[in-house]
């Protein structure tokens, strides 16, 4: 470096070189210390032209802005293998960079500061740079330990990473006209991550190297929820105080069934009301009918009558239960032209090519089969995904007629399989106030809530179960219509707790009325369609 030199010292740390030039006041422009010899020299310049070389083994630890100006114009001409310039820092964001802050993370308790543009810094403590005509930048962490160094430079962009939640942090900052900062924040302990997105500021330059910088700061905060089995974690709890998101006194919607997809949008059947289908995304308070012919019952293939069930395939294609045209039909990709897949339209009857009155169903993981509560036959039938009207089923549990024994089925209505945790069905028995669990093609099942034959209100009891859903854990929620409330059974226990609704029929927001349909968002919030009440509840998972 070639200029006015106001200063050497031999023999020095690097914090006594910066301790020497913030001493200063303002009137050293530049430090250089040489590591190889612990030498720092500082500069100062009150002439129009500086030069600088970057020497090997020394680092650049601060320039002022009038140097920094000077210097620009002088360093694009004059390069080395050991030269950066900034015209050629690498950004920050390049893959192959090993520094670079989107990969830079501290895995020891120690803090690394790295600075690229024009200056290369290390230290183990924490360090504050400051001159009248620049900014500088502290950055701290809540860890045992932190580093920083700011350079300010007529081009700047600084991202600074922060990894580990206990000793340790990153900062990786680079000069550039218009400065960006990015803080991430990753916590591995917790089950919440924010990223915020900070500072961007502004500086021009005049001939006395006075500096004006104005900044604006946005924060986006994203979250990810981590599902725990709420029985052995104890957190059984839902707010019991719904929110309606579909249905009011001016557009009511007499849900039955309720689907959510992959991307929490909501799907409801509007059954004896309007006969169609809702369809409501994620966070949207406007719906949008997706089959059937509002207040239009029929058995062609724009319209449905009574139907009771929805399911939505990871290709887009809609099934619906479609109850008093016996058949179940499918829109291939988002259609409102339904095709027959299963049962005769407009022909009820007991046979494996007929449906009647189908209420609910479930889908296998492959979305190859479907299994149908054909409710009046008492009996659950597989049926293929793309066969088509007429073509026969499967007996998979019951038509034996209705009974209480564990060898028959009593009005089955609501269903569900998740063969990633058992190869069982598990059906609610509306008129025989049960639930039993079902092997598929067994000539058996077991009885796992309620008291067969037997209705009542208490955690052993259910009266004209319809809905169900199963979690991951195998604990059981059961919309229990009759009591107006929605039941879970913990895997292996057969003692209801009440999450919803409080046992009489109301339409308070602590109330259902005949509720029927149930499912869970992605993060375990439930919906149920309040079927009495015209409407879908939404209730938040605490």
């Amino acid at each position: 470096m070639i200029d006015n030199i106001s200063e050497s010292l031999w023999n020095v740390t690097q914090n006594q070189c910066i301790c020497e030039m913030i001493n200063s006041n303002g009137i050293i422009s530049t430090l250089n210390y040489f590591s190889i010899n612990q030498t720092c020299q500082l500069f100062y310049t009150n002439s129009s032209s500086i030069l600088v070389e970057f020497n090997l083994n020394s680092s650049l630890i601060f320039m002022n802005q009038s140097a920094i100006s000077i210097a620009l114009n002088q360093i694009r001409s004059t390069s080395s293998p050991s030269t950066t310039s900034p015209s050629s820092t690498t950004s920050p964001s390049s893959p192959s960079s090993p520094s670079s802050p989107s990969s830079t993370a501290s895995p020891s308790p120690s803090s690394t500061t790295t600075s690229s543009s024009s200056s290369t810094t290390s230290s183990s403590s924490s360090k504050t740079t400051s001159s009248t005509t620049s900014s500088s930048t502290t950055s701290s962490s809540t860890t045992s330990s932190s580093s920083t160094t700011s350079s300010s430079s007529t081009t700047s962009s600084s991202t600074t990473t922060t990894s580990s939640p206990t000793t340790s942090s990153s900062t990786t900052s680079s000069s550039s006209t218009t400065s960006s900062s990015t803080t991430t924040t990753s916590s591995p302990t917790t089950s919440s991550s924010t990223t915020s997105s900070s500072t961007t500021s502004s500086s021009s330059s005049s001939s006395s190297s006075s500096t004006t910088s104005s900044s604006s700061t946005t924060t986006t905060t994203t979250s990810s929820t981590t599902t725990t089995n709420p029985c052995i974690s104890g957190n059984l709890l839902w707010n019991k105080t719904g929110i309606t998101v579909l249905g009011s006194a001016s557009s009511l919607v007499p849900a039955s069934g309720v689907f959510i997809d992959s991307n929490d949008t909501l799907y409801a059947v509007d059954e004896a009301g309007y006969f169609v289908v809702w369809k409501l995304l994620k966070n949207a308070t406007n719906a949008t009918i997706v089959a059937g012919n509002y207040g239009s019952a029929g058995s062609n293939s724009s319209q449905l009558n009574d139907p009771n069930d929805v399911y939505v395939d990871r290709s887009g294609n809609m099934y619906v239960t479609d109850a008093s045209n016996n058949r179940i039909q499918k829109y291939i990709n988002g259609s409102n032209i339904g095709t027959t897949i299963a049962g005769i339209n407009s022909s009820a009857g007991s046979a494996l090519n007929q449906l009647s009155y189908p209420r609910y169903f479930t889908f296998d993981l492959t979305e190859t089969y479907m299994y149908v509560a054909d409710t009046p036959n008492n009996r659950i039938v597989r049926h293929l995904t793309n066969s088509t009207s007429g073509t026969n089923g499967t007996l998979a549990a019951g038509g034996v007629g209705a009974n209480n024994t564990n060898t028959s089925l009593n009005r089955p209505w609501g269903i569900h399989y998740l063969p990633s945790v058992s190869n069982d069905l598990f059906i609610t028995n509306y008129l025989g106030h049960s639930v039993i669990r079902w092997t598929p093609g067994a000539l058996s099942g077991v009885f796992v809530a309620g008291v067969p034959g037997v209705s009542g209100s208490d955690s052993t009891h259910l009266n004209s179960p319809v809905g169900i859903k199963i979690d991951n854990y195998m604990n059981m929620y059961v919309v229990d219509y009759g009591n107006h409330r929605i039941q879970c059974f913990c895997a292996n226990s057969n003692i209801g707790i009440t999450i919803a609704g409080n046992g009489s029929a109301g339409s308070g927001a602590t109330q259902l009325n005949n509720p029927r349909g149930i499912a869970f968002d992605s993060a375990m919030n439930m919906y149920i369609g309040d079927s009495g009440n015209n409407r879908v509840e939404k209730f938040m998972k605490l």
